[in-house]
């Protein structure tokens, strides 16, 4: 069963399934893929996923050679963890999986919109048109929903309970939301996480299942 992804470097949806791929040792290739050459409007593409975005896994049949194809990073990381379910990136305790679920939803659902309005502002705004007050109400709901987060989790090492598809989900989002500020300095004002999630987000970059991912063009890896 080769597989394939097509990603983006960076790309926060990307990399969490890429470190998937990566923590379960399965075998893929990847396959970049380029805005300035035209990849997203491409029809083979979009017959791979109409809505035009990555990331997107293909899986060629041994057998008969078709190809199945998954986009929507949440259920890319779902359809791996039934294909090879060690080690595990979901609870197998039903109300432990649960809630890393819910997790994965509340981080799509609420700090992946405001991570977005910041990327649009500023990495697809040339920098003589950004608009300040635009960025700053992206950062400021970054931070508020951030908040939330940094009052709910626990001092665990993880988000919930072991490494799990709630901590590669949350950890890209807010990687690339640090490092737009520290490309941009004085865009944005105020550290993005406080101090629980500070500790649990250098204990991911210490992985090395996130070395091993991090974004060539990032550079070095923090600590490194």
């Amino acid at each position: 069963m080769p597989l394939t992804l097509l990603y983006l470097s960076g790309s926060p949806y990307t990399w969490r399934v890429h470190m998937a791929l990566a923590l379960k040792k399965i075998p893929h290739t990847l396959r970049p893929m380029s805005y300035d050459a035209g990849d997203f409007r491409s029809a083979d593409f979009a017959a791979l996923n109409p809505r035009r975005r990555v990331p997107v896994l293909i899986e060629e049949d041994d057998k008969t050679k078709e190809e199945f194809s998954l986009y929507e990073s949440a259920a890319i990381l779902e359809y791996l963890e039934d294909i090879a379910s060690t080690p595990p990136l979901l609870d197998a305790d039903p109300r432990r999986r649960a809630i890393q679920r819910r997790m994965v939803r509340e981080a799509d659902g609420y700090f992946a919109p405001e991570l977005e309005h910041l990327v649009e502002a500023v990495l697809f705004t040339p920098a003589d048109r950004r608009d300040p007050p635009r960025i700053a109400a992206a950062w400021a709901g970054m931070r508020q929903e951030l908040s939330f987060w940094e009052s709910r989790i626990n001092e665990q090492k993880y988000l919930a309970g072991g490494l799990s598809a709630a901590d590669l989900t949350l950890f890209p989002l807010i990687a690339l939301g640090r490092r737009i500020a520290q490309r941009n300095p004085g865009l944005t004002e105020g550290e993005l996480a406080g101090p629980k999630l500070a500790g649990w987000m250098a204990r991911m970059e210490a992985l090395p299942v996130v070395r091993e991912t991090w974004p060539p063009h990032w550079g070095t890896p923090p600590g490194a």
